[in-house]
């Protein structure tokens, strides 16, 4: 479930969209594109130390039994004209994780003893609005380049026999976003689209390599891989995760 302070956060993005449908009244050309991504998600690492400065360095991969999750996206895309795009993108994401402490673990201002068994939730919500721009429009192959402006609505929770602590954290991520696509024939292309950006306070990518099939250019299908990978470290945090998604969509055009 979506929280609330989620939902709240992306209204001023609804409201942008409305203000600009009002100010740039669309072309003949405009639509709007309605996407509907899930699948199986499941981590290659996932490294926390909170503090960062001063707390046990774990893996919740590792030292911990994560299970796998299924995941949903949603994103609506406004298609201004055959130029230019507006995208809101909502990216809930949640992993449960369960073991014994290998070690003594400081985290977030509370100890779990070595041989305590714990239980660890990811949470990792990411809500997006972002601006497309083509530069190549040709038959065979298609390049948009833009700018993300994304929240992200996190939280890392322990919890053992005697105590529990939680570490939530909510910021704003400036990505540079991109889309690549071929087009085979017959309906089908090979689509490369994500985010990403590094800064010396850490890094943030989400990629997509799928293959699209087109019907009657009003629905597509997709299935792929998509890969988030991603941190921080600093005082008050290390966290470094990377995410798989075996991913499936669908889209209609209206």
């Amino acid at each position: 479930m979506i929280r609330n302070r989620g939902f709240l956060g992306i209204l001023p993005v609804l409201l942008f969209i409305l203000l600009l449908n009002l100010v740039f009244p669309a072309k003949s050309s405009a639509g709007m594109i309605f996407e509907f991504e899930t699948g199986s998600a499941f981590t290659s690492y996932n490294d926390v130390r909170i503090p960062g400065d001063t707390g046990t360095l774990f893996s919740i991969q590792d030292d911990l039994n994560p299970n796998a999750s299924l995941y949903f996206r949603l994103r609506a895309t406004w298609e201004i004209n055959k130029d230019h795009a507006l995208s809101v993108l909502i990216a809930p994401l949640r992993f449960d994780a369960s073991g014994i402490a290998p070690k003594a673990i400081d985290y977030y201002g509370k100890t779990f003893a070595a041989g305590e068994m714990l239980e660890a939730k990811y949470r990792f919500d990411s809500y997006r609005l972002t601006y497309r721009y083509t530069l190549v429009d040709e038959p065979t192959f298609q390049f948009k380049l833009g700018l993300t402006a994304k929240i992200r609505d996190a939280a890392i929770s322990v919890r053992g026999e005697t105590a529990e602590s939680e570490r939530v954290n909510t910021g704003f991520v400036p990505l540079v976003n991109f889309s690549l696509q071929w087009f085979l024939g017959g309906g089908l292309s090979l689509l490369l689209d994500g985010d990403a950006l590094a800064a010396p306070q850490g890094r943030a990518e989400d990629i997509l390599l799928g293959i699209q099939y087109d019907l009657d250019g009003k629905y597509f299908f997709r299935g792929g891989w998509r890969v988030v990978e991603g941190g921080a470290d600093n005082e008050k945090v290390y966290n470094f995760t990377w995410v798989n998604y075996l991913s499936l969509a669908a889209g209609i055009r209206l």
